[in-house]
């Protein structure tokens, strides 16, 4: 297993990917995170989120997801959505807020995308980001990290 994580390692410095390894879960540097376990990755005023590699390991297999209309408005912390597992099923919270812009309807018909891809194919919607400011309220992948595994800690 430490093999395949120094060649994954090693493989992402040479692609030059940004990847912060956390135990088995993975957090990308370039993105934030909410408490609430949903990234965001910011291009401009664009939001695009998901939830992250340890929601969806906690999760397991995800068999559907419940997505927003296109021009719903999202608000900070609020649900928009859920995320339906073989375990449980999940509110997904918007970490930013704004208008629906673009859905990710391929997870009407492979919802387990959130599981094999948490961070690209499994995106779940994109937003028109109202306040920008909003992200100071979001943890980086450090912060994010040391928030997991205190939570882990406690369980």
């Amino acid at each position: 297993m430490a093999s395949s994580m120094l060649w994954a390692s090693r493989a992402a410095s040479y692609l030059r990917i940004s990847v912060f390894h956390r135990g088995f879960s993975t957090v990308l540097k370039d993105l934030k995170y909410a408490d609430s376990h949903e990234w965001v990755k910011v291009e401009g005023n664009s939001a695009t989120i998901g939830i992250t590699d340890h929601a969806q390991d906690h999760l397991g297999d995800v068999v559907y997801v419940e997505l927003p209309e296109v021009g719903a408005a999202v608000k900070q912390g609020e649900s928009f959505g859920a995320v339906e597992s073989v375990k449980a099923t999940s509110d997904v919270n918007s970490p930013v807020s704004g208008k629906v812009v673009e859905v990710n309807e391929e997870l009407s018909g492979s919802p387990a995308k959130v599981n094999s891809s948490p961070y690209e194919d499994g995106w779940i919607i994109k937003v028109e980001m109202k306040d920008a400011g909003e992200l100071k309220n979001l943890m980086d992948s450090e912060e994010y990290s040391k928030f997991c595994e205190e939570e882990d800690s406690k369980h």
